[in-house]
């Protein structure tokens, strides 16, 4: 589903975020970026649908090549790539349905989607898309009198319907209570399992990344340093990853991750 082959982005002036990573990850997995602030998830994540331009390397995501795409083929590409950002990202002022109907501009013509004409059934789509974070309720409410776990919850709706093949979220729970980041985690758990869904989320959270990942993927100053299943997160790979560093997460005790994954 995702194919990434010798990726480097260097962002000015000269800082190495990315580091030739090679990754390939299949269709219906929930993959969990892992690592500490810094060590390149975040760049590596907007590299996968071009948010940021790789310096070397290639992307492909549901057969669709991403570097050196024109407009219109990365337009393409884009449409099967749903993204959820740390900070929500929504039209504060707009409507709780128009945020979500905003996941269908790819697929509406440019002039009508400036006027506010949206076809019926992509309306039915955005509304089902809300009934499915819980918040159908809410559809009319602007998006700036709602909580943040409930902005994060519509920006899921926007990007579900996209109909896409591909969710990428950039550390959905961090502006999040933990209360809250069991509540976002599982929704994006549910839809991974229900819709086969691919997901790729970034995180810092350890203790979040053994309870919902099929795998995890651990990034330290721009290259991989771990890959493969929870079960295999010994404190040697912990160590890899996080290298004892300052600003280390609070380590889990991993004789309990098997209660985790069972959540």
């Amino acid at each position: 589903m995702i194919e990434v082959a010798g990726l480097r982005i260097v962002l000015p002036p000269s800082v190495v975020a990315v580091d030739g990573v090679d990754l390939a990850i299949q269709p219906g997995e929930f993959v969990v970026i892992l690592g500490r602030s810094g060590a390149g998830k975040t760049t590596f994540l907007r590299a996968l649908n071009r948010l940021v331009e790789p310096t070397a390397g290639s992307v492909r995501v549901a057969g669709r090549a991403v570097t050196g795409a024109g407009a219109a083929e990365l337009r393409a590409a884009r449409r099967q790539i749903g993204m959820i950002f740390q900070q929500f990202n929504l039209v504060r002022r707009a409507s709780v349905l128009d945020n979500v109907l905003a996941g269908r501009l790819g697929y509406v013509a440019p002039l009508p989607s400036l006027v506010g004409r949206v076809p019926p059934a992509d309306r039915a789509l955005a509304l089902e898309c809300l009934g499915r974070v819980g918040l159908g309720h809410l559809a009319g409410r602007r998006a700036d009198t709602l909580s943040g776990g409930e902005q994060q919850r519509v920006a899921i709706a926007r990007a579900l319907a996209q109909a896409p093949s591909v969710i990428l979220a950039d550390e959905p729970t961090a502006s999040l209570d933990p209360a809250l980041t069991t509540e976002i985690m599982g929704i994006l758990k549910a839809i991974n399992v229900e819709r086969r869904l691919t997901l790729v989320v970034s995180q810092h959270q350890l203790e979040t990344a053994l309870a919902y990942a099929t795998r995890i993927v651990g990034f330290r100053r721009g290259r991989v340093g771990f890959d493969g299943p929870p079960s295999a997160v010994t404190p040697a790979v912990v160590d890899a990853i996080y290298g004892g560093e300052e600003g280390n997460p609070p380590r889990v005790p991993l004789d309990k991750r098997d209660n985790k994954e069972a959540k």
